[in-house]
């Protein structure tokens, strides 16, 4: 079983955005204590290698996992190429549901693409194509398209999309999210 570090270790790598001890303490089901020390020694083995091409900020009680300083020009080029390049079919594929289901969270997004789509969200938001905002009501980030989006297609809302209320409102797709959800709760019964 994973350690408690290595847990937010990679709840830190995986999150587009800084995590609050809060929300680490929901996902880990671990007390409040436990979730600071292990920050505190998460912070202090990072931080503490000159070397290390990865770092972790923390203001309050916000973290996040922060590339090195000392190479911010190589990952502003890397960023740079990767958000003005032309986009993957992957990412033309989640784009289209995002704005056609937003808001959407990543779990539905990956039960209807079939395949993690982590990746593919990050390049998205740094492009400023989608958004993500926390559904605090089902304690997960939920993804959307953004004004940018839709000023880029000339378009004033997003119902003006091509075949919006047929394809936002498609009944074969809230079957495939239906018999997930149905099969992942008779998962949990058995």
């Amino acid at each position: 079983m994973s350690s408690l570090k290595s847990k937010i270790e990679s709840l830190l790598f995986i999150s587009n955005q800084p995590l609050s001890v809060k929300r680490l303490i929901n996902l880990t089901k671990a007390e409040k204590d436990k979730i600071e020390e292990a920050i505190k020694e998460l912070v202090a083995e990072y931080n503490s290698q000159p070397d290390k091409g990865i770092g972790l900020q923390k203001i309050g009680d916000q973290i996040q996992m922060v590339t090195a300083a000392d190479n911010s020009k190589l990952v502003k080029d890397f960023i740079k190429e990767e958000t003005t390049g032309e986009l993957s079919k992957a990412s033309l594929e989640t784009l289209t549901i995002i704005a056609y289901r937003g808001p959407i969270s990543k779990a539905e997004l990956e039960q209807i693409r079939g395949v993690n789509c982590a990746i593919i969200l990050r390049n998205l938001l740094m492009r400023g194509l989608i958004e993500s905002k926390e559904d605090k009501k089902k304690m997960q980030i939920a993804y959307n398209i953004t004004f940018d989006f839709l000023n880029f297609l000339g378009l004033h809302q997003q119902s003006e999309l091509p075949d919006f209320e047929k394809l936002n409102s498609s009944a074969s797709l809230e079957k495939i999210l239906e018999s997930e959800n149905g099969d992942q709760k008779t998962e949990n019964r058995g």
